[in-house]
């Protein structure tokens, strides 16, 4: 059954790997909308390619390049634009695929318009998963996640009972400094860090899986889209990323699901959900693969993972200020403005500062976000 897709985040590798799938196994598909942030020449290729009914430019300085790719696409701008294309009637579903604080309106719009999304943002989920889901159940919405591991754990419930679940286990590669000492970490660069041993994913969320914070904030989210409780959420480092991650039930089965490290699996389960698609990928080769291997996490060197973990464990605003001052530290990381283990540093730091508020409004949250961000930008300019 065919469906329409609005892509909002549509130039990144998320949005980018949706679109190869419009291509060739939904073809059927219909790009509804789509959106970018500054990629003004990459968005309008797209919107020449797809000619949706929509496009959307955070910076409207530029959105004359998209209007001239095709006539009859509506070209919108700024947060406005966003929240437009996310609450469309006739849009089937939402692929939420940008990174970062910037997702939570289009989001929460998309939940107040009841809308089935495709969740490949974690971080709105981190920032405001009680506000999320409390508008996701008053108006019906339904989220499906796309991130790998929780896509894994989604497949794996099916049919299953919730209550019957001992723990969820996250797996995670370790990223690409897992063998490295403490002291090798500490002043490594860039360049170094972007270099993921077996995913291909955008800037941010590499160097968020070097410092193993991907994984913190994929346990808030595993928090929050599956009602566990922290104690019952796990990770292990599994180096093939074969095994997505793994459900236990109380009689001791785990079920686990597995494919090949490519995130149009995740995807195309999310755009097709109930049903599912055929591919003409070669079927794995388990011989091929010749072993599975699963190691415990060094907490102590990789310490934002515990820093997600005590923002989640305090809720409220915490991890609001948690995800923003890590999104700052990474931003000035990359642009080789502060060394790689001030990244926590400076995560720490701000949550250090913060006066938490245990249940906050939408408007708290987003102000504990730009108060986080301008006190670090400030600890790092000083």
């Amino acid at each position: 059954m065919s469906k329409r897709i609005c892509i909002i985040g549509s130039t990144g590798s998320i949005g980018k790997s949706a679109l190869d799938l419009f291509d060739s196994t939904l073809s059927d598909y219909r790009v509804l909308a789509l959106s970018a942030n500054e990629n003004a020449e990459e968005l309008a290729a797209q919107v020449k390619k797809y000619r949706p009914k929509y496009a959307v430019l955070s910076r409207p300085e530029k959105a004359h390049l998209v209007r001239r790719a095709n006539k009859g696409t509506k070209v919108l701008t700024g947060i406005d634009g966003l929240i437009k294309i996310a609450s469309l009637k006739e849009a089937d579903l939402i692929l939420l695929a940008v990174v970062g604080a910037i997702g939570l309106i289009p989001l929460m719009a998309a939940a107040r318009a009841g809308k089935k999304i495709g969740m490949a943002n974690k971080e709105s989920l981190v920032m405001a998963g009680d506000i999320v889901l409390n508008e996701v159940r008053k108006y019906g919405a339904e989220i499906i996640p796309v991130d790998s591991e929780h896509s894994a754990i989604f497949q794996c419930l099916k049919g299953n009972n919730i209550r019957d679940v001992k723990r969820l286990i996250i797996t995670a590669s370790g990223g690409p400094l897992k063998d490295l000492s403490a002291a090798e970490i500490r002043n490594i660069t860039p360049e170094r860090a972007l270099k993921h041993p077996t995913w291909r994913m955008g800037k941010k969320i590499t160097i968020d899986s070097s410092t193993l914070m991907n994984k913190g904030l994929e346990v808030i989210e595993a928090h929050y889209l599956f009602g566990l409780p922290y104690e019952k959420i796990d990770v292990i480092i599994h180096p093939q990323s074969i095994i997505h991650s793994m459900v236990e039930f109380v009689d001791g089965s785990i079920i686990a699901q597995m494919s090949y490290p490519d995130m149009r699996l995740p995807i195309l389960y999310a755009l097709t959900y109930p049903g599912r698609r055929a591919r003409l990928d070669e079927p794995m080769s388990f011989a091929d693969i010749g072993k599975l291997e699963f190691f415990r996490v060094n907490f102590n060197k990789f310490p934002c993972f515990n820093l997600a973990l005590a923002a989640g464990k305090a809720g409220g605003t915490m991890p609001s200020v948690m995800n923003a001052a890590n999104e700052v530290a990474v931003n000035n990381f990359l642009n080789k403005r502060i060394k790689f283990d001030k990244i926590a540093y400076y995560v720490a730091a701000a949550m250090k500062k913060h006066s938490l508020i245990k249940k906050p409004g939408i408007d708290q949250v987003l102000r504990a976000d730009l108060q986080a961000r301008a006190g670090v930008e400030e600890m790092i300019n000083a």
